[in-house]
């Protein structure tokens, strides 16, 4: 991997990354805006990775999608997985998610290294602010994509459907903590930290 972008969109200002991976564009997320900067740069896709299917981090993934890539997640995604209707509860308006399919499931694949276009990437199941949130481990990079589990100084909203604050600090600990300090954890909003950082700094892992 010799290259990474970040971009970041939509109303609730939701990263998504572009890393170079040895078969080619790797992206993590597809926030609003994200094929609008792909197709800006011409960047071709080779695989999507979502860390999880509230509708802020898949708005553009059908987008994204559309040239054939495979795309991995946790499942499968439910309109109130993906948080449409309370959506529509808090705001008034009704948002749908472009279809998108899930070609590579990962819920068998836990604990496992995948290949995704030449890159070896550990897939970590830490539920608690969705019940699919899913954190994706680059080792030989040394970098890491947390979704909304873990974010410099914070960590993500529990008050959702299948959310549990108890659970996500668990999994957070059992998952994400272990690994070295210098670890650079992306998360799905906000700037970049590291496993270090947080365990310093961070209120709620104290």
């Amino acid at each position: 991997m010799s290259e990474m972008l970040t971009f970041t969109g939509g109303f609730a200002a939701t990263n998504g990354y572009v890393l170079e991976a040895p078969g080619g564009w790797v992206v993590v997320d597809a926030p609003p805006g994200m094929g609008g900067f792909l197709r800006e740069r011409g960047i071709e896709v080779a695989a999507l990775l979502l860390t999880h299917s509230h509708l802020d981090h898949v708005m553009d993934a059908a987008e994204v999608a559309a040239g054939g890539c495979p795309v991995y997640a946790w499942g499968e995604s439910t309109p109130e997985e993906r948080l449409e209707p309370l959506f529509a509860q808090w705001t008034g308006v009704a948002v749908r998610v472009p279809p998108y399919g899930v070609t590579h499931p990962l819920c068998g694949e836990v604990g496992r290294e995948v290949e995704v276009a030449g890159l070896a990437v550990r897939v970590a199941h830490v539920p608690g602010h969705s019940a699919d949130s899913l954190v994706y481990v680059v080792e030989g990079a040394g970098l890491m994509f947390s979704g909304d589990t873990l974010m410099a100084g914070g960590v993500g909203r529990s008050d959702f459907p299948g959310g549990s604050h108890e659970v996500l600090l668990a999994g957070i600990r059992r998952e994400i903590l272990g690994w070295p300090a210098g670890m650079v954890i992306y998360p799905g909003h906000g700037p970049a930290t590291t496993v270090g950082e947080e365990l310093r700094s961070n209120p709620y892992l104290s």
